[in-house]
């Protein structure tokens, strides 16, 4: 076998040097593989909807011109049959060599399944009932290099399938919805929010202090500044400071990064709506998510009975609320409360599988104890109020018992929704909260606030009394997709680092 047999047999034998070797060849024919600006004149959804009625085997005068992905060919002597998927759909083109002539129907036969084109033709339905174009031209818009993978589709790697996800949307029609769906929630909060009097702002993702939750930040150099800065880990501090300016209710729709651990209910970089709002208090958030919640379940299901995983979710009326050392009493079958000792509590988180840290004190502890024994038996709306003030350095003290806040967080399916306060207002009382986080991170807690002055400054300023949210988007869309896993809703979640690929 001589040099050029060789290369031709390494050719035939690998698709992407063959698809490479077609590429080649149309530049050498003076046509551009990867074309310019085609105009569809509807989507592929719209003219199924539109020619539904047509009777079996009859054709149109109608001309159309759609645009695609070839996803099925083939070629039957003189005829043709391409399956072109835009966003909308899929619809067959029905090319006969009559109509294209010789040397375009050649071309058109050349074409791979991954190659995009523009059709142009009549609306018919064939004699097996399909709605088809009867194509009298075609472009090539991109030439696919690579081959679309044949069992993409419910591929058990689903690592694959999240950092391909380019591929995975082309093959799996199922994901399109849920991405799909995913706008169509968000358009429906933010409409919500603005029915209700918000106005959308933006704050920065560049944090010089920690602030407005307790997690690990990710940390990155300014360099005009020479200092280091934190990626936002909660939008919260900012946005007060817009309540002290005068506005009265504001949100942001944003990402969060928090350095943490990834499962299938967390990845360091995340969606949240946060929401402040002057003169409210907690009973004014609990409205307001109620409602945020049930928008977003009518755009994305049509209704508030949703099903997660199997179990049947009730969204609509009013959600349950409860306390926490209520439910923490309740799971562990004994008093979880402030009246109990340091050490009986920390027996009983010890009792049900948790580990205490030196640091905690009794409010931590029956959060803790909470989280152990109560959190996964959440599957309705619940509201959880009351939590205490250790774990809430953000939150107004309950007039009745200043150990507790007037805090909430909403858990549906054993998971966190939503968190929301009656917003800490006096500077006193917040100053002395952040040196206590302070104390908290010289004793090794790395996920503790830094002390923001300017925060305070503000507040000496004056903030009027408040209610504030943050819901947490991913799961939500989680929620009302019945998707399993974060990195279901997530176009492109944080990945370990692929082994180096093969280059052609």
């Amino acid at each position: 076998m001589n040099t050029r047999e060789n290369e031709a047999a390494v050719i035939e034998d690998d698709p992407i040097e063959v698809r490479r070797a077609k590429r080649a060849a149309l530049i050498e024919q003076g046509i551009d593989p990867y074309g310019h600006a085609f105009e569809p004149s509807a989507h592929i959804a719209e003219l199924e909807e539109r020619y539904a009625n047509l009777e079996d085997g009859e054709s149109t005068e109608d001309e159309v011109t759609v645009a695609g992905r070839i996803m099925a060919r083939r070629v039957q002597g003189k005829i043709a049959f391409l399956e072109l998927q835009d966003m909308t759909g899929t619809m067959q083109l029905f090319c006969r060599i009559n109509a294209l002539g010789e040397g375009a129907f050649a071309r058109l036969c050349d074409l791979d399944v991954g190659d995009w084109m523009g059709a142009r033709g009549t609306m018919m339905r064939t004699r097996r009932g399909q709605v088809s174009v009867a194509v009298d031209s075609f472009e090539l818009l991109s030439k696919s290099l690579r081959p679309l993978p044949e069992k993409f589709h419910g591929l058990t790697d689903k690592e694959t399938r999240y950092r391909q996800r380019y591929v995975d949307l082309v093959v799996n029609p199922e994901v399109r919805d849920t991405f799909q769906k995913r706008s169509r929630i968000v358009s429906a909060i933010r409409r919500y929010m603005e029915d209700q009097g918000y106005l959308e702002v933006e704050t920065p993702f560049l944090h010089g202090i920690i602030g407005g939750a307790n997690a690990k930040p990710f940390v990155t150099h300014f360099n005009a500044l020479d200092r280091d800065y934190y990626l936002r880990i909660a939008t919260e501090l900012p946005l007060k400071r817009l309540l002290v300016g005068g506005f009265e209710k504001v949100y942001e729709i944003g990402r969060q990064f928090r350095n943490e651990g990834m499962d299938p209910h967390h990845n360091p970089e995340f969606t949240t709506m946060e929401a402040y709002e002057a003169f409210s208090d907690l009973s004014g958030m609990i409205r307001l998510t109620q409602g945020c919640i049930q928008a977003a379940a009518q755009a994305a299901c049509g209704g508030l009975q949703v099903e997660y995983q199997g179990m049947a979710i009730d969204l609509s009326g009013d959600f349950r609320v409860a306390s926490m050392i209520e439910l923490a009493s309740e799971g562990a079958g004994e008093d979880v409360s402030f009246e109990r000792t340091r050490d009986e509590l920390v027996a009983i988180l010890e009792k049900h599988g948790g580990h205490a840290e030196a640091a905690w004190g009794k409010g931590k502890l029956i959060a803790e104890v909470f989280e152990a024994v109560a959190e996964a038996k959440l599957i309705q709306p619940t509201f959880v109020i009351d939590h205490p003030l250790e774990v809430s350095p953000l939150a107004k003290k309950k007039a009745d018992n200043p150990e507790l806040t007037e805090r909430f967080e909403l858990f549906i399916c054993g998971h966190e929704y939503a968190n929301a306060f009656t917003e800490l207002n006096d500077p006193v009382d917040q100053a002395e909260r952040f040196m206590a986080q302070v104390a908290a991170k010289d004793m090794g807690d790395d996920e503790a606030m830094g002390f923001d002055a300017d925060y305070i400054r503000a507040l000496e300023y004056g903030m009027p009394p408040a209610g504030g949210v943050g819901i947490g988007i991913d799961r939500l869309v989680m929620l009302l997709t019945d998707s399993p896993s974060i990195r279901d809703v997530l176009l492109f979640p944080n990945m370990k680092e692929e082994a180096p690929a093969k280059l052609h």
